[in-house]
């Protein structure tokens, strides 16, 4: 018997496959460039304008709020993306039921909120601030409308929408600046630029010929997709725990101040997220495709993906790491000088980020949710742990530190897996430059065959 034709796995960038995805990966990058330059300009007015104090307390704020956002996600995100592209056909009964989930998860979330509040005795202006900022999880429910479009590979459409969502908020955060608006005004506008997003996802899917009169809210599908992604609520808690709990203990163990240190220097490393999540979010539905085509088409996707994002992060790192004195005299001023080593150590966290993005959808392809669970969690504990040990010692830094292990033994730790431990060779490939390396022997193997 013959062996079946070997899959050519290299990129074609002819192809109308490449060109689809590399449209589709260039808006959301374009879109992304747009939000962040914008946001990062107006974000260093206003931590200028609030100072490290009241920065600290608004930060706090949105962080506490962070703890609890899982439970109206749901896990949702990436399931439905899964299943849309699936099953296109079963597009309204999916929205509809997503949409629903999403709305029950947010309703739920906000009680909650309020009812730790309660119990906790914050302090009434520090609750408020929590409250409206904790209102904003009602309007991200019509995000369901960009798991369509990112399903469909057309996100052109949420540009639209999430870039004059931004446009609008940032024009009223430096009038706010201008006019020296209270800081209760900066919590309302984190809400209403998600109702800005809510109204803008609504008008462009109507424009598009579609009727959210359709939607359908089914039981038993709702059940189906709460099934698959109850390990990703768990996880999803998990991740906003250990990704905001720092911040909270921070501020309980020190001070709003050294919160407004901390959350300057976590503003500013966590400005370059964007990339990982734009280009996976985009190349996703292709990744799908790949495993029904082969192993090795699929395996060969995902060793670039994490090539890819491990040389974009050791190179944001490295320079950012060096200047970080610099980059944050010049960016925020004398005020905000604690910052600096702060940012050193922060800024090497984002490699193991942009490598765990990546490994995540690797693991919701796989159905592999309870490994995703298990590993969030494994960081998590790790981060607690430390952020208790390390902050009455060595305060901000301590917690840097902290993050930086935390994140790292999070993503690495599928190597425990026997279903997952060739993805962990795989990103240790691409961190350690091997694949780079063997590109640069081919590339010069090539050249000197011309010769």
């Amino acid at each position: 018997m013959e062996n079946p034709k070997k899959i050519e796995t290299r990129i074609n960038f002819k192809s109308d496959t490449f060109k689809k995805y590399f449209k589709n990966t260039s808006w959301l990058l374009a879109e992304k460039m747009f939000r962040v330059l914008l946001s990062f300009f107006v974000s260093i007015l206003v931590i200028r304008y609030l100072g490290p104090d009241n920065f600290g307390l608004l930060s706090y704020a949105i962080s506490f709020y962070g703890l609890f956002t899982a439970l109206s996600v749901l896990g949702l995100e990436s399931i439905s993306i899964r299943e849309l592209v699936k099953h296109p056909d079963k597009r309204d009964k999916l929205l509809g039921s997503v949409f629903g989930l999403r709305l029950i998860g947010g309703a739920i979330t906000l009680a909650i909120i309020i009812i730790v509040l309660l119990s906790t005795g914050e302090s009434y202006d520090t609750s408020l601030l929590i409250i409206v900022i904790s209102s904003s999880v009602i309007f991200q429910s019509f995000s369901v409308v960009d798991y369509y479009f990112r399903s469909k590979v057309e996100a052109k459409y949420s540009v639209y929408v999430l870039s004059s969502s931004v446009l609008i908020s940032a024009v009223i955060k430096l009038l706010m600046v201008y006019w020296k608006a209270p800081l209760i005004y900066f919590a309302i506008i984190y809400s209403f630029e998600f109702l800005v997003a809510a109204v803008g996802f609504l008008m462009v899917y109507k424009k598009r010929g579609l009727k959210i009169s359709r939607w359908k809210f089914d039981k038993l599908l709702s059940v189906e997709l709460l099934k698959d992604s109850w390990p990703l609520i768990l996880s999803g808690l998990v991740v906003s725990i250990y990704m905001k709990i720092d911040q909270v203990m921070i501020k309980n163990m020190l001070n709003n101040e050294q919160v407004g240190y901390y959350a300057a220097a976590v503003r500013l490393s966590e400005a370059w997220y964007f990339i990982p999540i734009a280009i996976t979010n985009s190349l996703f539905p292709a990744i799908v495709h790949a495993k029904n085509i082969s192993e090795e088409f699929y395996n060969n996707r995902m060793q670039k993906l994490y090539d890819m994002l491990a040389w974009l992060s050791i190179a944001i790192a490295l320079p950012v790491s060096f200047f970080s004195k610099e980059i944050i005299l010049i960016l925020l001023g004398n005020t905000y000088a604690s910052s600096a080593p702060i940012l050193t150590i922060y800024i090497w966290a984002g490699v193991a980020v942009f490598l765990g993005v990546a490994s995540s959808q690797y693991l919701i392809n796989e159905n592999y949710t309870k490994l995703s669970f298990f590993r969030t969690f494994i960081g998590m504990i790790i981060n607690v742990i430390l952020n208790f040990i390390l902050i009455p010692v060595y305060g901000i830094i301590g917690a840097a530190v902290a993050t930086l292990i935390s994140y790292s033994l999070a993503t690495f730790s599928i190597v425990f897996f026997k279903k997952t431990n060739k993805q962990f060779i795989m990103m240790l490939k691409s961190v350690l430059l091997i694949t780079f390396i063997q590109y640069l022997f081919s590339r010069w193997n090539i050249h000197s065959e011309k010769k």
